[in-house]
């Protein structure tokens, strides 16, 4: 058997784990002569962890072949074209009662609580969540969001242990409903030539998982696009039939909403993704949250309106002028190959302060982590962060060529903006954060213990989703035949297994969007996400809370009047901090300084803390840097003022079980900080970031339930984190 080497990872904290002691695996295969040819190391390369994936020469070279490829693979510019006309023309409903907003005041922020939800789900009206199986309607999702079982298009049932408090269905708008009309041999829809190959696609007799059934759906689904688009230009497809379905269904998806939003106890938005992207397949992904539902588009804004994000913002500039307002929600930048946060427009012309203002009004907040990977930052862009390699997808999305790492990640985007501030322009990049799943089976995914991933068929066992080799024939076979349809990435040789390569393995258990508000109503938790007091986290529901202001004291941590001190002497996460206004002839004191409130609380159903951080970035003559910070450490443990590390906790993960030693963590973890760096000329940011001790990855908890060992080129365990939105320091 042939052992593949696996470059050095280093574990920040060097949690003492304990190995399961599992004997080599028998491999069947060797009893056929195929199979002893095929376990060869030919196949076989260098393995990396998702972190260190741009520096394997494996996915360099498929990158390298990728954008060589590329023209081609763009199946000559068809997926730029503009196939309807942008209107903003609106669909007047009747108010329902549900819809209603709560009378309660928003102007308590005392009062303010977290709510935790999910504004980013895909259900059966999206056309690749159709094509993955899935049946689950808008009115499905929100069920499953208030407590409900729903069924994965695999055959079991999905269902949440603790309800969340508010749900967004946002299904693609390009061509929303039109696959899923076609396959209903019901509808008028499904009679024209176009529909046939897709009749009946999701029939039971038809949702079988195997290999050639998966390539059956590959093969119906890949000119999909590319057909609808061809026949509308052309006329054989008739664009107001197709026009008509994208209305019916955003009207039921809006539906839906209305009829599951209960003011108080359960909300719920309108909502949907724009999901364009560059030549080079840089995601531009956003989705967009509708503040009520009174007053819609009749359309949503897709990328055959326009692939140009410049013109989603200019549109919904315009729904605002008639009273309709939205935000669009950034995410997976990460793989958008350098081109979410770039430094130029769409046109390649520098940014200029029309740009900048016409973004952040928008843009206020950015999805930072999901299942297809946290954008937060990287390892390469961020040196000094040991924790900057947290589930890590290194990919274009929909591909496996690698995404450029500058102009990807939020972190960097923030010291660009405050860059771009520098030079007398408006900051397009002071945004706020939150998480989500980006599931395409109608059900949030954010728990390690039963993840199912996204894919429906595609991801509904441990071996499609890649945290379990593929044994015998099947195996074996399926590796030949992806190898023989170019696909031959898709699939991974380790030590003479077949696993399941490319994006799926690097996905995570993640996240969660998270809003301090006053009430769970569209007003109350919308106007959080507008002033950005929202907060990010990666699955478990921690809460974070972080304010800053001058005249601060530690008995705010403790008093029962310290949160409304914070709120009426300082800002909270957000916010904009302005200088100290000093009288004339004052001495500079500790009073000039800001303290910094943060406090943490661990989600009782999940692990205890480790550690409370802030995250600095500032800007000086010599440029940008950034540094974090330990302010708060589990047992009471005191932060080294040489490395501001927290000492190791000695928190243990049994890999065997996925047992942990809880002792070692803290429930709760607060600091009053003061920045020993601060300037009050130096224009700069703060964010905090709490982490948990470690857990066991939902790769891990797949190995142990199949009775193998973990794939090595994955983290055995992960440390889930939430992350506050930044508060700006802003000199005069």
């Amino acid at each position: 058997m042939c052992l593949v080497p696996l470059k050095k990872r280093t574990n920040p904290d060097k949690e003492m784990t304990v190995k399961k002691n599992v004997g080599i695996r028998t491999n069947y295969l060797a009893m056929i002569s195929m199979g002893l040819l095929l376990a060869s190391c030919s196949d076989e390369s260098a393995l990396s962890f998702p972190e260190d994936m741009h520096a394997n020469e494996r996915a360099i070279v498929s990158t390298t072949e990728f954008d060589a490829q590329l023209e081609e693979l763009r199946q000559g510019g068809v997926m730029t074209a503009t196939v309807f006309q942008t209107e903003t023309e609106l669909l007047i409903r009747e108010q329902a009662l549900s819809s209603t907003t709560s009378s309660k005041s928003t102007e308590t922020p005392t009062e303010r609580k977290a709510y935790f939800g999910d504004l980013h789900v895909h259900t059966t009206y999206s056309f690749d969540g159709y094509a993955f199986g899935t049946l689950a309607t808008p009115y499905d999702a929100y069920r499953f969001a208030k407590g409900e079982a729903i069924a994965n298009p695999a055959g079991f049932n999905m269902q949440l242990p603790r309800p969340l408090d508010f749900y967004a269905v946002t299904d693609h708008a390009m061509f929303l409903g039109v696959v899923k009309a076609a396959a209903d041999t019901s509808t008028e829809f499904s009679k024209n030539e176009f529909s046939e190959p897709y009749h009946d696609l999701n029939a039971p007799e038809n949702m079988a998982a195997g290999l050639f059934s998966i390539l059956n759906r590959f093969s119906t689904f890949a000119g999909f696009l590319p057909d609808a688009i061809s026949q509308i230009t052309s006329g054989e497809l008739d664009r107001n039939e197709v026009l008509s379905v994208v209305r019916s269904s955003w009207s039921d998806s809006i539906d839906a909403a209305d009829q599951f939003n209960d003011p108080g106890n359960f909300t719920t938005f309108a909502a949907y993704e724009y999901t364009s992207s560059t030549a080079d397949m840089g995601n531009l992904h956003r989705n967009v949250i509708f503040e009520g539902t009174d007053q819609l588009p009749r359309e949503p804004f897709s990328r055959f309106h326009s692939v140009n994000p410049e013109d989603l913002w200019q549109w919904m500039d315009e729904l605002r002028a008639k009273g309709v307002d939205s935000l669009a929600i950034p995410h997976n930048s990460n793989g958008a190959n350098g081109q979410m946060f770039k430094l130029v427009d769409w046109a390649g012309n520098p940014l200029d302060d029309d740009y900048a203002k016409q973004r952040i009004r928008n843009e206020p907040i950015v999805e930072i982590t999901q299942i297809k990977g946290t954008s937060e930052t990287h390892p390469v862009l961020s040196s000094r962060d040991e924790w900057a390699g947290f589930e890590i997808m290194p990919y274009r999305v929909a591909t496996n060529a690698l995404s450029q790492l500058e102009g990807s990640y939020v972190r960097e985007a923030l010291l660009n903006g405050i860059t771009l501030e520098q030079e007398g322009m408006t900051n397009p990049y002071q945004f706020g954060f939150i998480g989500s799943s980006d599931t395409h089976s109608a059900a949030s995914q954010n728990s390690e213990s039963n993840f199912v991933s996204k894919l429906g068929l595609l991801s509904g066992t441990a071996e499609q989703r890649g945290s379990v080799p593929q044994t015998g024939l099947e195996g074996e076979f399926g590796y030949q035949v992806m190898k023989a349809l170019g696909r031959g990435g898709s699939r991974l040789r380790i030590n003479g297994d077949v696993y399941v390569s490319g994006a799926a393995p690097t996905f995570g258990a993640s996240g969660l969007a998270a809003a301090w508000a006053e009430e769970n109503t569209r007003e109350s938790l919308y106007s959080a996400f507008r002033r950005k007091e929202v907060f990010a986290t990666s699955g478990p529901r921690m809460q974070i809370r972080l304010f800053a202001g001058y005249g601060f004291d530690e008995k705010m941590l403790t008093e029962a009047d310290g949160i409304e001190r914070a709120y009426a002497g300082g800002v909270t996460m957000g916010g904009t901090l302005l200088p100290y206004n000093s009288t004339e002839g004052e001495q500079a004191t500790e009073t000039a300084i800001p303290g910094f409130l943060i406090m943490a609380s661990a989600d009782t159903e999940s692990a205890p803390l480790q550690r409370l951080q802030i995250v600095k970035g500032w800007i000086d003559a010599e440029g940008t840097h950034e540094e974090v910070i330990d302010v708060s450490c589990a047992g009471r443990a005191i932060v080294n003022p040489d490395t501001n590390r927290c000492p190791n906790n000695g928190a243990q993960v049994d890999i065997s079980d996925c047992s942990i030693n809880a002792e070692t963590g803290a429930g709760q973890l607060s600091a009053l900080w003061r920045d020993p760096e601060f300037k009050r000329e130096q224009r700069a940011f703060y964010y905090a970031r709490v982490i948990e001790n470690p857990t066991c990855r939902w790769s891990t908890w797949d190995a142990n339930r199949a009775g193998v060992t973990p794939r090595p080129d994955l983290p055995t365990t992960v440390q889930e984190r939430a992350w506050s939105s930044p508060i700006h320091y802003l000199p005069e």
